[in-house]
């Protein structure tokens, strides 16, 4: 197993995570429910189907775009979205 691949990526994903929309509306979604484990279970099932799909997705495009073009891309979409979050 790629231990460094395994825990950039857990890095990565967790740091983005944080304060975002969907940890957002499960903090709301708790706050109103008795039964947490239900909170938990359909919002981390719903973080690893996202998961999937972007990996899945990911490997399709892969084999169209090459990486460093698709990397580049991404960090293009990153950095409009952080301009336009401090619009």
């Amino acid at each position: 197993m790629d231990w460094q691949l395994f825990f950039l990526t857990f890095g990565t994903v967790f740091l983005s995570e944080l304060g975002d929309k969907s940890q957002l509306a499960t903090l709301s979604i708790s706050s109103n429910s008795k039964a947490l484990r239900y909170v938990f279970l359909g919002s981390a099932a719903a973080l690893l189907l996202s998961s999937l799909i972007g990996v899945l997705l990911g490997d399709r495009i892969a084999e169209i775009i090459p990486t460093k073009l698709l990397k580049a891309i991404a960090a293009a979409i990153f950095a409009i979205m952080a301009i336009k979050v401090l619009e």
